[in-house]
C-alpha cells in the first residue's frame, strides 16, 4: 500500500516545564529534548513504520536542520525524491509541555511556506499509484487546494487534517476530500460553532457535511473520535491511559488511521486502531519518539 503526504517538516525544540510562564516572566526548565516533527512528517513517519510506502513532497531549508529531517526521512524508509531543498530557513516548533502533559506550539514554517501546486504537480507520476493522499494546513492553502483537485483528477481518496486550523480556509475547495479529519478547537474555529458537549460536536459537524464533504472523524483525546457521514455519527471510545506527554498525538491517530484505512477500508476498525495507538503515544515523551512499528519496537 502507498499513500503520498503532502505536507510540512519541522524541527521540534521541546521545553518540559513545572509550569506556564506568565507574560514576560522568565522561568527554568527542568528538561529540553530536539526531534524532527511536524505534522506532514510525523503523519508519515507514522504511515512508514506501520507498513505503507510513503511518497513525501515536501521542502527544507537550507541550515543545519535540513539535513537531519533528510536523514530522518531515509532513516524510516521515506524516499527524499520529492523533499526539495529551498533558499529558506527549515521550519522549526518550539514546544511547551506542563506536568499534566498539556502542550502549547509556536510554528515557524520557514521552507514549508515555500511548498507550490507546481512542486504537487512535478510529483504526479509518483501520487497517482497511491491509495491515498493526507494533507494538513502547515503549507500554503493554494497547495492544498492543489492537491485535493490533483486527487479528484486521479480518482485517489484525499484526507485533510485541517491543522493548524484557518479561518481562511475555503469549505467549497476542499467539499471533494474523502475524509476531514480536526480535533475539537480546529472544528469550533472552521465552523464558528460551540464544542462544548458531545451534541454540540454532533451539530457542528454537519455544518462540514453539507458542505459536501463524506466523512468528518473527530478527535475527542481522552473521549475517544466521532465519525461523522451523512447516514449517521459513531462514538469510538478511547483506550484509557495515563498520559506524559500529549504532543503529537493527532499525528499518530492519522498516520495510523491512513494506513489502516487503504488496508481494510473499514473506517470504524482503522478508528479503533488509531485511538490505541494515538493513547500509546502519549504513555511517552516526544512526537516521533513515541511512535512505535507495527511490531512495537520504538526509537532507541
Amino acid at each position: 500500500m502507498t499513500i503520498a503526504v503532502i505536507g510540512s517538516n519541522m524541527v521540534d525544540l521541546i521545553s518540559y516545564t513545572h509550569r506556564m510562564p506568565a507574560e514576560g516572566e522568565t522561568i527554568e526548565a527542568p528538561d529540553f529534548r530536539m526531534g524532527c516533527g511536524g505534522k506532514g512528517a510525523n503523519q508519515a513517519v507514522v504511515a512508514s513504520r506501520l507498513g505503507a510506502e510513503v511518497v513525501m513532497v515536501s521542502r527544507v531549508g537550507n541550515d543545519i536542520f535540513a539535513d537531519s529531517t533528510l536523514q530522518n526521512f531515509e532513516d524510516n524508509g521515506i524516499s527524499t525524491k520529492h523533499v526539495l531543498r529551498t533558499d529558506a530557513t527549515s521550519g522549526v516548533a518550539p514546544i511547551f509541555v506542563d506536568p499534566d502533559s498539556r502542550n502549547s506550539i509556536i510554528i515557524v514554517k520557514g521552507a514549508n511556506a515555500l511548498l507550490t501546486p507546481d512542486d504537487v504537480e512535478r510529483a504526479r507520476e509518483d501520487i497517482a499509484r497511491c491509495e491515498l493522499i493526507v494533507l494538513q494546513l502547515e503549507i500554503p492553502l493554494e497547495t492544498v487546494y492543489a492537491a485535493v483537485a490533483l486527487g479528484n483528477e486521479l480518482n485517489i481518496p484525499v484526507l485533510l487534517n485541517p491543522a493548524p486550523a484557518s479561518p481562511a480556509l475555503d469549505l467549497d475547495r476542499i467539499r471533494d476530500v474523502s475524509f476531514l479529519v480536526p480535533n475539537e478547537t480546529e472544528l469550533e474555529l472552521l465552523t464558528g460553532m460551540p464544542v462544548a458537549s458531545l451534541d454540540d460536536v454532533t451539530k457542528a459537524t454537519q455544518v462540514l457535511l453539507a458542505a459536501g464533504i463524506s466523512n468528518v472523524v473527530v478527535t475527542l483525546g481522552e473521549r475517544g473520535a466521532l465519525w461523522a457521514r451523512a447516514d449517521g455519527e459513531t462514538l469510538i471510545e478511547a483506550t484509557q491511559v495515563r498520559p506524559i506527554d500529549t504532543t503529537g498525538a493527532g499525528d499518530a491517530f492519522i498516520g495510523c488511521f491512513s494506513t489502516s484505512w487503504v488496508g481494510s477500508r473499514d473506517v470504524e476498525s482503522a478508528i479503533r486502531a488509531s485511538n490505541e495507538y494515538a493513547a500509546a503515544s502519549v504513555t511517552r515523551h516526544g512526537t516521533q519518539t513515541s511512535y512505535a512499528w507495527a511490531d512495537g519496537r520504538l526509537p532507541e
